[in-house]
């Protein structure tokens, strides 16, 4: 793109040389100008264009967009240096927060960095107030962007509180109200979490409701689905698209972690009613969650967490749960009666029980001298449930299943990372150096192109995020240089804070954030607002790529390649909150 007669000059050039560039139409050498915050040329560069420019030189590496990553719970870590490092080295520059229904605006924040205590943690800028108070809280404060869902949970829970029942007119109406705020403020779609409270009281007909201010410009309906996914994953699909095709938008499942085959059967369902659809997968067969949604029943989440403790530390309610409830937990479809094996101490509030992080709820009853459910009613009870655990899974998916899932053309990069514990899943710090270096690298489940779309461009049309995603003139220069022979993932279950190799420089806006593996210093980061636009650009990965609006031919440099209805089927109608005393044991992700 070449600057216009008349335009101001730029504060800033960079020039990245010697490097291959990852398009949408495969890799080639080129070399990219960076004027600002924008890329303007990327091919052979004029040198007088590039005359005091800064040089990072890229032989030998990729040039990437910065990953945008689908499903995060960064937005409160994220001031966190360690967070940053975290997120910068596997190639993260923007994150999607306000998952799963639960975060920390509009209102107080106070109920979410309470119930979301082991998964979001507090907000350390945030005291309260719209969507786009929050947003501004990162311009400028941090290396990283945040786009943010507005969270549907923490909408009804704003205007109902803790109440289980249905909305009435003036409730779903004050709901729309605030959701359509949020909009206006810049949210990126809305997402739900229909395992939690007050999520799981919601029923389809209310969150559609809510979904009406997103149809003028297609933003996303993002769902974590009722009901599991495992076993029970067409209940959840079949209620995604009801929703989404009465409120007249996109679907986005979240942590979609069903076999390959069934995904594939499920996708091809939903294009078939004409559901446009998309889901987020990471490359793990464990999952993480609280450990009292995984153990307890649902009332107790529904609880004040001193009311929570009360019952218990009462001897009878201990009882009643070993009698009535925990034989279901044993017969859990993907736990079972060895739980208390498969599940690991991720995050416990008490500062005298860090001795148990990493230890199963086997070994932790072991060491006490008691049961695992003595251990694991203990452990809620002195953390107040905060709690937050990994759970492995009876049966063991092989590579090649989680790569067919992961090479998906509707699937986006997600990590559902969490960063919140001494011991936490290694996702939040090696989902995307996973992607490339065992999916991209060494088993060739996507090649780099594709792997660019799913990790970037789809989530940035998907989520409305503007100009970024591509290596194009035009296009804002959130940008990284990766070693393709070298970037792989270190963490791992044992050691779940190691960071990844590979992508030693990053820059986002055009300001180097991360230089030989470490932080800058530089702040370019931003609450992102989704671009004012309609959108239904999104182009499922491998069927033809959206073209590049801003990829105009620039006289200095060689262009980027890049093109520069069935009836919606049944679903419940809402679950009955008389039988969520009962509800089976949920085994799942945030």
């Amino acid at each position: 793109m070449s600057a216009q007669p008349g335009s101001a000059q730029p504060t800033s050039t960079v020039l990245i040389r010697g490097g291959r560039v990852v398009a949408s139409s495969g890799v080639e050498p080129a070399d990219v100008l960076i004027e600002d915050e924008r890329i303007t040329g990327v091919g052979r560069i004029d040198p007088s264009r590039a005359r005091g420019a800064r040089v990072l030189e890229a032989e030998g590496r990729l040039v990437m967009p910065g990953f945008i990553d689908a499903h995060s719970h960064a937005e409160g870590a994220v001031f966190a240096p360690e967070v940053q490092l975290a997120l910068l080295r596997q190639g993260v520059t923007s994150v999607i927060g306000g998952q799963d229904g639960v975060s920390y605006a509009p209102g107080d924040g106070a109920w979410a960095s309470e119930y979301f205590a082991a998964i979001n943690g507090p907000h350390p800028r945030f005291r309260g107030g719209s969507v786009a108070d929050l947003l501004a809280t990162y311009d400028g404060a941090v290396p990283v962007n945040i786009a943010y869902l507005v969270p549907a949970g923490t909408v009804r829970h704003q205007v109902m509180g803790g109440a289980d029942g249905a909305a009435g007119p003036a409730e779903q109406e004050e709901m729309t109200a605030l959701v359509a705020q949020a909009v206006a403020d810049g949210a990126v779609g809305l997402s739900t979490g229909l395992d939690y409270t007050p999520g799981l009281f919601a029923g389809p007909d209310e969150i559609a409701a809510l979904c009406q201010p997103l149809a003028a410009t297609s933003l996303p309906y993002v769902t974590h689905m009722r009901g599991g996914y495992e076993d029970n994953s067409q209940v959840g699909i079949e209620e995604a698209a009801r929703i989404g095709l009465a409120a007249g938008v996109p679907i986005h499942i979240s942590h979609f972690h069903t076999p390959a085959a069934e995904a594939e059967r499920l996708m091809t369902r939903l294009a078939e009613m004409e559901v446009d659809a998309s889901f987020d997968a990471y490359p793990y067969t464990r999952g993480c969650s609280l450990l009292g949604m995984t153990l307890l029943p649902p009332a107790f989440s529904a609880m004040a967490p001193a009311a929570a403790v009360a019952l218990l530390q009462d001897p009878d309610q201990r009882e009643r749960l070993r009698r009535d409830w925990f034989p279901g937990v044993d017969e859990h479809p993907s736990l079972g009666p060895e739980w208390p094996e498969l599940i690991t101490l991720a995050h416990l509030a008490a500062a005298d029980l860090a001795w148990a992080h990493g230890l199963t709820l086997a070994e932790v009853a072991v060491r006490r001298g008691t049961d695992p459910i003595e251990a694991a009613l203990d452990l809620l009870a002195a953390c107040a449930l905060e709690v937050n655990v990994v759970m492995a899974v009876r049966d063991q998916r092989p590579v090649e299943d989680l790569g067919r899932l992961l090479a998906h053309p509707h699937h986006l990069g997600g990590s559902d990372g969490i960063f919140i514990g001494a011991h936490p899943h290694p996702r939040a710090r090696g989902t995307f150096a996973s992607y490339l270096g065992t999916y991209v690298r060494e088993h060739g489940f996507l090649d780099w192109a594709r792997a660019a779309q799913h990790l970037s461009a789809g989530a940035a049309e998907r989520f409305h995020l503007g100009e970024r995603g591509r290596v194009a003139p035009g296009w804002i220069a959130d940008l990284l240089l990766v070693d393709p022979d070298a970037v792989r993932d270190r963490a791992t279950y044992a050691d779940p804070l190691a960071l990844a190799v590979g992508i030693d420089d990053v820059l986002v806006a055009g300001r180097p954030v991360l230089e030989g593996g470490r932080l800058t210093g530089e702040l370019p980061g931003r609450g992102l607002r989704a671009a004012p636009t309609r959108g239904g650009t999104w182009t499922p990965s491998g069927q033809g790529a959206a073209p590049d609006p801003a990829a105009a031919p620039d006289p200095g440099s060689v262009p980027d390649p890049d093109g520069g209805a069935s009836s919606a089927p049944s679903a419940p109608q809402g679950p009955d909150p008389a039988a969520l005393q009962n509800r089976s044991p949920h085994q799942g992700d945030p």
